[in-house]
């Protein structure tokens, strides 16, 4: 039997967004969150909860990955590049 598309549609804060840094730790996602959205530019996360129980980060369970909407990517990699701290930013 086929799901009905209309029953789960993809979520509206996911159409569009782009990854603009990669970090390890929440205090530092939250540092940027704030500066992106000092500038006008929303950002979300997505991670593992791991880190929050277990302090220890193997093999890419502890990261967090920070997302901007496509129209705002590269104005948030200028940010980011310029600022004191550089994250991983992914290619």
């Amino acid at each position: 039997m086929d799901e009905d598309p209309k029953k789960h549609p993809p979520r509206a804060s996911d159409a569009g967004l782009k990854e603009v840094a990669r970090v390890w730790e929440q205090t530092e996602a939250d540092i940027i969150k704030g500066l992106l959205e000092s500038e006008g530019i929303p950002c979300y996360f997505r991670g593992q909860i791991l880190h929050s129980v277990y302090p220890i980060f193997v093999d890419g369970l502890g990261e967090i990955k920070i997302f901007v909407q496509e129209k705002d990517l590269e104005t948030a990699r200028e940010l980011l590049q310029n600022k004191e701290f550089l994250p991983e930013i992914p290619s």
